[in-house]
């Protein structure tokens, strides 16, 4: 005898699938959440002095009291790992939000004045976007000297121009709908403009933007640090410490693979929140 089941209706499979795409949509966002909380209190979860030898020279992980293992000096490879996902979240939000305010007041500018002023800071902004970026980097680093605070700089002043060009082709487009055409026509001031009618669609947009760009970033300040331009021994950086440690590749090969993994780890979790912030954002509008 054959069951025949009535097939689910098309309106709860549609909402299943909703409801499911929003619970994944939460969770991708919220993995920016928990790597900002856990590089705010990496510190305090760090069982050890980060640059102070603590064990015996590079044991496996699981060995006693060293859950990532130590590195050929004899430092925590845990605790040199929160501090060095530390040090990389916030200096890739840093430069995020530093180039997001430059190109993104550049390019609101530009893109709601119009005329010779738009002409001239999509020059400029065209100039820096024909650079080499990670060139322009190097050489900057290179002529202020080796360190973390130099490595930001660098890494900044090539970083701005993709906003400006991105958010002034957004602010051009907000600034000819009626609204803010009947705002113009009112006599309401330029700034005031910007600030109540412009600035406010603009923002998805850069939000969006910014949060896909912190993994790039994450991965460029740690090649940056790998080349020797981040900061000087014994300071933990996961890209150095990687660096410093490749000798040890086939050996003890835990001691370059876990901050290499961490950088792996830190610049997928903002892709994936970037990708969340992105599907958020856009099914919103």
């Amino acid at each position: 005898m054959t069951l025949i089941t009535s097939p689910v209706p098309r309106w709860r499979a549609v909402s299943t699938g909703f409801v499911a795409g929003r619970r994944l949509t939460v969770v991708l966002v919220s993995l920016p959440m928990l790597m900002t909380l856990l590089a705010l209190f990496g510190r305090i979860l760090a069982p050890h002095d980060p640059v102070q030898p603590v064990g015996g020279l590079n044991l496996p992980p699981g060995s006693d009291g060293f859950p990532l293992g130590t590195d050929a000096i004899g430092r925590d490879l845990l605790s040199r790992t929160l501090y060095g996902v530390q040090a990389s979240w916030f200096s890739a939000l840093l430069v995020v939000g530093v180039g997001l305010l430059i190109g993104g007041l550049i390019g609101v500018i530009a893109g709601v004045t119009g005329g010779w002023v738009d002409a001239v800071l999509m020059r400029v902004t065209d100039l820096f976007l024909a650079l080499p970026g990670v060139l322009v980097s190097i050489a900057i680093v290179a002529a202020l000297g080796a360190g973390l605070g130099n490595t930001l700089i660098g890494v900044s002043i090539v970083w701005w121009p993709y906003y400006a060009r991105i958010l002034r082709g957004e602010a051009k487009s907000i600034a000819a709908r009626p609204h803010v055409e009947a705002a113009r026509l009112a006599g309401i001031s330029r700034p005031r403009l910007i600030l109540r009618h412009v600035l406010p669609g603009v923002v998805p947009t850069a939000v969006v933007t910014a949060s896909l760009d912190v993994g790039n970033v994450v991965l460029l300040l740690a090649g940056l640090s790998f080349l020797g331009l981040g900061q000087s021994a014994p300071a933990p950086e996961l890209g150095s410490d990687t660096a410093r440690a490749l000798s040890q590749l086939l050996s003890e090969w835990w001691v370059p693979v876990v901050p290499g993994l961490a950088v792996l780890i830190v610049s997928l979790v903002a892709n994936l929140g970037g990708d969340g912030i992105r599907t958020l954002v856009t099914n919103r509008r």
